[in-house]
């Protein structure tokens, strides 16, 4: 099968879309499968290209067996509207005027959000008279209105509109929860055509067993003091929808214990305005560290006690589940949920983790110290994540599903034609 795989963003960036689409890809080669990547030049999330990159027209690369073809990037950091909307526009634009490059796929699969990327996977295919199959790993435009970054009017309006046209013109849909399937049926898809595929992990990398000493992380938690302590830390993207003004109002909570301290890792919209915030707190419990690459990430869990996976609260996000929390429990890592609906189930079946109240600092406070302090609730938690991690979101089974349900659309029924 040759698959032909539009995303916005890929390895070397390490946000949760590059992750999953590198790691169903590298499965699928390793399958015998032909996989080519389109995606952009790495500069997520501060606009700026990574060392080693430049911005070109076309380059192609090897990726571990995956043909990875950049294309020419209107570089644009991760916040604000107007220009980042410009480079995702630009994006699926590039990848509609250069599809005749591409050589012609069994099936096109386009990853949203970001939206446009979604809909670019439309027009290549079309173009290229193929099969085109849509991943939503998050709802458009309910996400953006939720965090505040549109307001409903004429343009989201539009989006809707755009959103049913996309699931009515593509041949498969594979969303990422549960959730989002039964809101795709409420809106008169049928559920014949949707395909969940939920978010996994690669266990062969977060293997607590299996963690190899790393010096430089080291030398960071022994540089910030953090060596003996209990440390609850939050790692991914400092964005609107995370609200980690929380994990800071929880550490001056309880800044009186000098045992346990608080650690945020990573990059985004928020972070410079979150470090600030943390300065004039003057909190001697908190530490926040740049984005790590994904291969340092195992060893920086096996450093923390917690794992904190934080969203505002809002309807649209009871539907989400992020994918840290596979990670987390992969690395017996007990979880601090401020998240509601699906993920919180999640939590809940496994027993591996707390829920708490999304924006409640003093649930969060009061979460860690249990945790902290109990002892025999932390071992009992540490001890479930690993176990249902295993049975129910490995990786290289999700990845099978989601290869066979490909399949299945290639002799299946014919793309279907609708106008918007």
């Amino acid at each position: 099968m040759k698959i032909l795989f539009l995303s916005h963003y890929f390895p070397p960036e390490v946000n949760a879309p590059a992750t999953r689409t590198y790691e169903h890809c590298v499965r699928w080669v390793r399958q015998g499968h032909e996989v080519t990547v389109v995606t952009c030049n790495p500069n997520h999330p501060r606009g700026v290209l990574y060392p080693g990159y430049r911005n070109r027209l076309w380059s192609v690369e090897d990726h571990n067996g995956i043909q990875v073809i950049r294309l020419l990037t209107l570089l644009s950091a991760n916040k604000g509207f107007g220009l980042r909307t410009l480079n995702y526009i630009w994006f699926m634009l590039m990848c509609v005027l250069l599809c005749w490059r591409f050589s012609r796929p069994d099936v096109v699969i386009s990853t949203s959000p970001q939206f446009f990327n979604g809909l670019a996977g439309y027009c290549v295919a079309r173009l290229r008279r193929t099969r085109w199959v849509l991943e939503i790993r998050d709802l458009w435009p309910e996400s953006i209105i939720a965090v505040g970054a549109m307001k409903e009017g004429v343009v989201t309006a539009l989006l809707y509109r755009l959103e049913l046209f996309c699931y009515r013109a593509c041949d498969l849909i594979v969303p990422v929860t549960d959730s989002f399937r039964d809101y795709m049926v409420a809106k008169g898809i049928s559920s014949e055509k949707i395909r969940v595929i939920k978010n996994g992990v690669d266990l062969d990398l977060f293997s607590a067993s299996a963690v190899e000493k790393d010096s430089e992380v080291d030398a960071l938690f022994a540089q910030h003091g953090l060596d003996g302590k209990f440390i609850a830390a939050y790692v991914g993207t400092h964005g609107m929808a995370h609200h980690l003004d929380t994990v800071l109002l929880a550490a001056q909570k309880i800044r009186h214990r000098t045992d346990i301290a608080f650690l945020l890792v990573g990059d985004g919209a928020e972070r410079d305005r979150l470090l600030q915030y943390a300065r004039d707190m003057q909190l001697p419990n908190l530490v926040m560290l740049d984005q790590m690459p994904k291969r340092k990430m195992p060893a920086l869990w096996s450093r923390v006690q917690v794992s904190l996976i934080l969203l505002k609260k809002s309807d649209t996000f009871k539907s989400v589940i992020p994918s840290k929390l596979f990670e987390s429990f992969a690395m017996n890592k007990p979880i601090i949920l401020g998240v509601e609906g699906e993920s919180a189930r999640i939590v809940e079946e496994s027993q591996a983790g707390l829920c708490i109240e999304p924006e409640n600092a003093d649930a969060l406070a009061a979460a860690v110290v249990r945790l902290a302090d109990e002892r025999a609730v932390y071992a009992a938690m540490a001890s479930c994540g690993k176990e249902y991690v295993m049975r129910h979101f490995d990786r290289d089974v999700l990845a099978q599903r989601f290869a066979d349900a490909l399949n299945a659309t290639l002799v299946g029924h014919q793309p279907v034609s609708v106008q918007p």
